[in-house]
């Protein structure tokens, strides 16, 4: 069955509609489920069927374009223009106007329906509320430095992502010789203090302090020999 339907989708109504799905930012994968068919299928239409895939091409492309242009323009300084808006009651002149206006058009579009039908349409589609402009402020909004960096890494990789690996990779080096020299005076302090000659006796006794000198001498007598 999902071979045969392909042809539907090949069909000028179908084809705007795949478009506008891909427009909106649909996957294929998601396309393909709101179609009814697996996801491999569906690759294989767009493989196969070159309507198909100019009609997702052409989609994405609005998005692409449009998704580029709002991100230009967020590296650039702009204003941004914030409304407030109020619910206000319509006046009563203007909502018997429109209501009038929506009832004469109703029967002519339902010439059978009753008059109970006509008001609970009315009721249901003139708004008796509307929305008024209260308050506009107007904001400068700086450029947006994310923006930038992301767009010269894409637009010229050589010039600046390059460098900014080889920053990285500088201060990598830095850190790890750094910590090198670290652990070599560490080892190098651990050797001097298993060493008995650097070792420090406090003595509080002299006659400890003659024993302890003699020992020493006598070592350096036997060493000498």
């Amino acid at each position: 069955m999902a071979h045969a339907e392909y042809k539907k989708w090949l069909e000028p109504d179908n084809l705007t509609k795949l478009r506008s799905w891909a427009r909106d930012g649909l996957t294929n994968e998601q396309i393909a489920k709101k179609i009814g068919v697996k996801r491999q299928t569906f690759q294989r239409w767009v493989k196969t069927y070159s309507d198909i895939s100019d009609a997702l091409k052409k989609g994405k492309e609005v998005v692409d374009a449009e998704i580029e242009e709002n991100l230009i323009s967020t590296m650039k300084k702009h204003t941004l223009k914030t409304t407030t808006y109020a619910m206000v009651k319509k006046d009563e002149m203007v909502l018997k106007a429109e209501r009038t206006k929506f009832m004469n058009m109703y029967k002519l579009d339902h010439p059978e329906a009753t008059k109970n039908e006509i008001l609970i349409a009315t009721a249901e589609n003139v708004d008796v509320y509307e929305r008024i402009a209260q308050r506009q402020v107007v904001t400068e909004v700086d450029p947006n430095v994310s923006s930038m960096i992301f767009w010269l890494k894409n637009r010229e990789p050589d010039k600046y992502r390059d460098q900014t690996f080889k920053k990285l990779n500088e201060a990598q080096a830095r850190k790890a010789i750094a910590e090198a020299n670290i652990s070599e005076k560490q080892l190098k302090a651990l050797e001097e203090a298993d060493n008995p000659d650097n070792a420090t006796v406090v003595v509080d006794d002299i006659s400890k302090l003659k024993e302890l000198r003699d020992k020493n001498a006598d070592s350096s007598t036997k060493q000498g020999d």
